[in-house]
């Protein structure tokens, strides 16, 4: 298993693993470009705006972590196999055990069926985001949604979502170099976060 303590270093330092979908060999990835998501300038379109207010959806976060990594994990179109391993679930749990691993679940309203959702990594101002899923219409954008609302109102200042796809870039998400991802990795570990602030605070703003 992968120990939390490793798991802090590797993030602090820049790195992140992943396992062999034949094998289960992890091994560790700092991609150069990174793909991160501007918080500041992270808009929601009005249409799923809409959705976030008025869908079919209700957002929890934490109540089943594990529950969404194994989501995460299923086959899904154009992602046949998985990087996520029994190791990864178990690691990343013990991390969540401590605090410094996160989900947000989007469950259907009428029945509470966990229908999208993702987890994460959250060392001081910087959240790493690891994967996302979603079995329902707009439910991993929901989520999305959510994760950047919690993460304004708790301080953070670094979004990092490994590699830049089609779907992430449709809401601003950019690549930087891995020196420029290093010193904003150093400025947000200064930062002083807080992941339940929304709470108290409410809930998390749409933008």
């Amino acid at each position: 298993m992968l120990s939390p303590d490793l798991l802090v270093r590797a993030y602090a330092s820049g790195l992140f693993p992943m396992a062999d979908p034949d094998d289960g060999t992890v091994g560790w990835y700092a991609p150069d470009p990174r793909a991160v998501l501007p918080l500041d300038d992270f808009h929601v379109p009005a249409s799923l705006a809409r959705v976030v207010r008025n869908g079919p959806f209700r957002v929890t976060t934490d109540t089943d972590f594990e529950g969404v990594m194994w989501a995460c994990a299923e086959p899904a179109p154009g992602r046949e196999e998985t990087w996520i391993s029994d190791d990864i679930v178990a690691g990343y749990a013990a991390l969540h055990e401590r605090g410094l691993a996160h989900s947000v679940e989007v469950r259907r309203a009428e029945d509470g069926a966990l229908v999208g959702g993702l987890y994460g990594v959250a060392l001081r101002g910087a959240f790493f985001g690891e994967s996302m899923f979603h079995t329902a219409r707009d439910a991993s954008k929901v989520a999305l949604v959510h994760l950047v609302g919690r993460l304004r109102a708790g301080g953070f200042t670094l979004l990092d979502v490994q590699f830049q796809t089609p779907h992430l870039a449709r809401f601003g998400v950019v690549e930087v170099s891995r020196a420029v991802y290093l010193r904003r990795l150093a400025g947000a570990l200064e930062v002083e976060a807080d992941w339940h602030a929304a709470d108290r605070q409410g809930g998390s703003a749409t933008g």
